[in-house]
């Protein structure tokens, strides 16, 4: 199939399939013509791809994932582990957003929000000093 086809099969633009393929992530076969050739197995690691980037994976995870996918004497523990890499990165970014949040809600809550120009948000963003 082509590459509009498997880019309809997946739900990714083909702009992003040609980048995976640039950077190794699939390889797909080329017909006589040239044209990129992708088969049932190309489509299904490009989903897996697209699976696995929703879940916040980086690249380079997911080409640890594929990797793990591939390899049928794989630990099931080695792809616990990379899960669980992941949890405990998005707890952390979690508890960034908490405390950004935090602080973005004391400076609009000492806002007055009206005419004047005075504003703890401005002058926060600034550095604590007034322009």
């Amino acid at each position: 199939m082509n590459i509009g086809e498997a880019a309809d099969m997946t739900g990714l633009p083909a702009k992003t399939i040609r980048y995976y393929e640039d950077i190794g992530l699939i390889r797909p076969a080329r017909a006589a013509n040239g044209y990129r050739d992708y088969d049932d197995k190309d489509v299904h690691r490009l989903a897996f791809i697209q699976r696995s980037r929703s879940l916040g994976f980086t690249i380079d995870e997911c080409r640890s994932l594929l990797s793990l996918y591939e390899d049928k004497e794989r630990a099931s523990s080695d792809v616990k582990a990379l899960a669980m890499d992941k949890i405990r990165e998005i707890d952390r970014k979690l508890l960034e957003l908490k405390s950004l949040r935090g602080t973005l809600k004391t400076l609009a809550d000492n806002c007055h929000g009206d005419d004047r120009p005075d504003c703890p948000i401005i002058n926060e963003i600034a550095g604590g000093t007034q322009a």
